[in-house]
């Protein structure tokens, strides 16, 4: 008995409809216009987005199972190896850093809107250095291994990923003031928003949405994040708001005539957990083996995929460079 209440526990752990069922259940229904009655309408939206989502691709004979089978096993082993680790690298952040930074805000629309251009900061350093660190990257990959585009991706991570992920973003945000309440209701908003924008084609075919498009990040700049095209690769970073991929000069829109090939350079089994999971940590440590010399195993260990210690590059920026470099000559 306590195995199938521990596993009816977990199915409502990822449909999220725990809070709302017991709402329901007490019968006070007007708990529902609370800020947590809210919380437990909107969390149950991207678990039943996905249920359609695969519904739909196999109603269009296009059902993406092996990505939706390999996706859902990381979510498992994550869940029961990582669950705790990112609450504590907030908690740790919050405590450490928030006594240095240098004003703090309050609950107003204005600070709301500065706490949320500050976490996009952090998130683009932790998503951006994900890219071009190559150890960050084998945990990062998981998430782009993935030759599909659907809501499932947004549950394929390595298992530390999320920590450094908070560890960089919480740690942002305390030092420039954002105090608790505000970021944790910019976590909630962020984490909601940035599991939509994996919706994929069986549910939304052209996910521009018109003008919002120069406003925002919608899910049409998150498939030509998850593109190995060389015109999409490393672009689009941001989540929400697309400030920092502007400043930055890493932002890039869906071209019509270009069409989204996801997945990640070297060719990947996306039926096999092992080599989602776990690939790019073999190819990196092959790489360390083979290396000549201790300066260039420990180079192989921060610098950007694709950096060989014979010169012979073949990083996003190498790529994307060529590739825009021979458009302009044509």
């Amino acid at each position: 008995m306590e195995i199938i209440e521990t596993v009816v526990q977990e199915v409502l752990g990822f449909l999220r409809i725990s809070a709302a069922w017991e709402i329901v259940t007490t019968g006070e229904i007007r708990a529902f216009a609370s800020v947590d009655g809210i919380r437990a309408l909107i969390f149950p939206i991207i678990p039943l987005l996905l249920i359609i989502e695969l519904v739909l691709g196999l109603v269009r004979r296009n059902p993406q199972m092996r990505v939706y089978k390999v996706n859902f096993l990381i979510y498992v082993v994550n869940r029961f190896v990582g669950r705790f680790i990112s609450l504590g690298i907030v908690v740790l952040c919050i405590t450490l850093f928030q006594k240095h930074a240098p004003f703090q805000t309050t609950l107003t629309w204005y600070w709301f809107i500065y706490a949320y251009i500050v976490w996009e900061f952090g998130h683009f350093i932790y998503h951006f250095t994900t890219h071009k660190v190559r150890v960050l990257w084998c945990l990062h990959s998981t998430h782009h291994a993935p030759e599909e585009m659907n809501l499932s991706v947004n549950y394929a991570h390595f298992f530390l990923e999320a920590p450094y992920a908070d560890l960089i973003r919480t740690s942002v945000c305390i030092l420039m003031g954002v105090q608790v309440e505000l970021l944790l209701i910019v976590m909630f908003i962020d984490g909601t928003y940035g599991a939509f924008i994996h919706v994929g084609e069986n549910m939304i075919r052209d996910a521009r949405f018109g003008f919002l498009k120069k406003l925002m990040l919608t899910p049409s700049h998150h498939r030509v994040h998850h593109a190995r095209n060389p015109l999409y690769i490393d672009t689009n970073f941001c989540n929400l708001l697309n400030v920092w991929d502007r400043v930055f000069r890493t932002y890039q829109e869906e071209q019509t005539e270009v069409r989204v090939e996801y997945g990640i350079s070297r060719k990947v089994d996306s039926g096999s957990f092992f080599d989602v999971y776990f690939g790019e940590f073999v190819f990196l440590a092959q790489d360390i083996f083979m290396a000549p010399r201790i300066r260039d195993k420990l180079l192989y260990v921060v610098m950007p995929p694709g950096w060989h210690h014979s010169g012979q590059h073949k990083t996003a920026s190498t790529i994307r460079g060529g590739y825009i470099q021979k458009s302009e000559m044509q």
